[in-house]
């Protein structure tokens, strides 16, 4: 069972800003993205887009799919928190 992900934000916040010694205004200029998305981002208010996660990887910060899969992870394990409605198998006579 998975067990409380980090946001991927807060990866590129503690693993590339902090490291690199760049702001958030400077990292969003270089990722030619606005301030404020690139900010929603790194604070864990929004997640990692295919489009961004493009990005980070044309600059060398992983690969796009790593990014997608730490976001994909991480939005799984926030659904899993949340009571379910309850379902029934698609399939009749199914378990």
């Amino acid at each position: 069972m998975m067990h409380n992900p980090p946001h991927p934000g807060e990866l590129l916040k503690d693993e590339v800003l902090v490291p690199l010694n760049l702001s958030v205004t400077e990292a969003a200029e270089r990722l030619a993205m606005s301030r404020v998305a690139w900010s929603r981002v790194v604070n864990g208010k929004a997640g990692i887009s295919p489009d961004l996660a493009a990005r980070l990887e044309q600059t060398g910060v992983s690969t796009a799919r790593a990014w997608l899969s730490m976001q994909a992870n991480y939005d799984l394990w926030r659904a899993m928190q949340h009571k379910q409605s309850p379902v029934r198998p698609l399939e009749e006579g199914a378990a």
